[in-house]
């Protein structure tokens, strides 16, 4: 096949790479991949030592006559059987670029809500007529999908973003960081807060934790407009907010588990997954693909969105068995290998686009 990709490639290279290494891998499998992305990406030279073709092109906009001409271009000259367009910029220049040419367009989508019939802002994304398939991150998403599309409605997929332990292995964090030691019991929330959070819930939820060795950590952005709840919970001096970080991975190797209290809006966290590699469980809410991830009661629990008490039951659970934490560990990271493995991303995406080809 001839697969050209439009997405952006300039974030941090654990956010990136499981999307990359796939087209990589569709190269070492004889396919002809060129991907049209930032010039300057940091994952441009080994794109182009492996046999990805690499066009400087992104879009400045929504709507950019010039990078549609770009990909227009490409999608003649180069016979591309797919096209593959990732995010809210590349998606509308794309499906513009494919009209009158044979390319089927593919494009993804990452998150629940968002997405409605009534918003004209969603026929330049997804809902565009000219959209042969959407690739979703998670079943969750794609049940949201499915009721928005017009047509189609066989051609939206789930289709997980395949992993590789060795991508996320981290030596931890020293507890000593903190001032802790390995007789302490350590959850991390790690978050780009926004209201969908559940911050409060999770902050709640502390009134209901009584083991004096638990300590709570908030890595991330966003978290100012919750310091009075963090001041009145009762373990407000063990709970740590630390600010952005860029070691995400290995505060989740340090920790005991980590906690997702999310009432909306999620596709498939990253930071379960980062978790999940480093043989950390998770306590997370039902909304999203979160359940997807975790099997209740087997790699975490998972407690309905929105629940203060069934949250804090679940963390509990976990901060007062120390050996229910080791178990599920070891479970977490075999059920990422076995279940989420990148080759299982690369067979059931060239199958889909076989059978959109067919």
């Amino acid at each position: 096949m001839k697969i050209l990709v439009c997405s952006s490639y300039k974030h941090a290279w654990n956010s990136v790479r499981p999307e990359a290494e796939m087209f990589i891998e569709m190269v070492n499998q004889g396919h002809h991949v060129t991907v049209m992305t930032q010039g300057d990406s940091p994952y441009k030279e080994r794109f182009i030592t492996c046999g990805v073709n690499v066009i400087d092109g992104y879009p400045s906009k929504k709507i950019c006559l010039t990078t549609i001409k770009k990909i227009r271009k490409v999608l003649q000259e180069n016979n591309i059987d797919i096209c593959y367009a990732f995010n809210s910029k590349t998606i509308p220049n794309a499906a513009f670029a494919c009209i009158g040419t044979k390319a089927k367009l593919v494009v993804y989508r990452g998150t629940t809500g968002g997405l409605y019939r009534h918003d004209p802002s969603a026929y330049l994304t997804q809902l565009h007529p000219r959209v042969d398939g959407i690739v979703c991150v998670s079943k969750a998403v794609e049940r949201d999908v499915v009721q928005r599309v017009w047509k189609n409605k066989n051609n939206v997929v789930t289709i997980y973003k395949g992993h590789k332990l060795e991508w996320y292995q981290v030596a931890p964090t020293l507890r000593s960081e903190f001032g802790l030691t390995d007789e302490h019991i350590i959850a991390v929330c790690a978050a780009h807060v926004r209201p969908s959070k559940g911050i409060s819930l999770l902050l709640q939820a502390t009134h209901s934790i009584t083991n004096p060795d638990f300590h709570l950590i908030l890595a991330g952005s966003g978290f100012e407009p919750y310091f009075d709840e963090i001041k009145a919970s009762p373990m407000s001096e063990r709970i740590h907010y630390i600010g952005h970080r860029t070691d995400i991975p290995s505060l989740m190797t340090m920790a005991d588990f980590q906690v997702q209290p999310s009432i909306s809006g999620e596709g498939l966290p990253r930071t379960i997954i980062e978790a999940m590699a480093n043989a950390t469980p998770s306590v997370v809410t039902t909304t999203g693909g979160s359940p997807e991830l975790v099997v209740d009661g087997k790699t975490g629990f998972i407690a309905e969105a929105g629940n203060v008490q069934e949250f804090a039951d679940a963390m509990n659970k976990l901060i007062n068995n120390k050996e229910l934490i080791q178990s599920m560990s070891i479970a977490a990271q075999q059920r990422l290998d076995h279940e989420f493995h990148a080759q299982n991303t690369i067979k059931e995406h060239l199958a889909f686009f076989t059978k959109l080809l067919a």
